[in-house]
């Protein structure tokens, strides 16, 4: 499989999951024990990360590594999904624990409405 066009969307990904999450370089390199030629090299679409460092980024994220190889919609589930983390996290009043709750309730929202739609029961 050639990987033409795949460091451009993995680094457009991690660029992504990186601004919501309110990260730098810095902060990466240092929690994750990654060089920061090697994590600017990746962010630049020089090169492409071994699936270890695509696992180890996702479990950072606390998403699946799919989020971070594959092009994705913006208008997607996940993407919207997303911003609302990035929102909640901003928000110094709301705990932890309500943050996921909030997230937890979108995403059964958005399951329901899915699966509506699939019966035919959404215009």
């Amino acid at each position: 499989m050639s990987d033409l066009g795949n460091k451009e969307i993995f680094a457009s990904n991690l660029k992504y999951y990186m601004e919501i999450y309110n990260k730098d370089r810095n902060d990466i390199c240092k929690i994750l024990d990654i060089p920061y030629t090697t994590l600017s090299d990746w962010l630049n679409a020089k090169k492409y990360p071994r699936i270890d460092k695509i696992e180890l980024l996702a479990n950072y994220f606390s998403i699946q590594k799919s989020d971070l190889i594959e092009c994705k919609n913006n208008d997607s589930v996940t993407s919207s999904i997303d911003k609302y983390r990035m929102l909640f996290d901003k928000d110094p009043r709301l705990t932890p624990e309500q943050k996921e709750f909030f997230i937890d309730m979108i995403e059964n929202q958005h399951r329901k409405f899915d699966e509506a739609q699939e019966n035919g029961n959404v215009n």
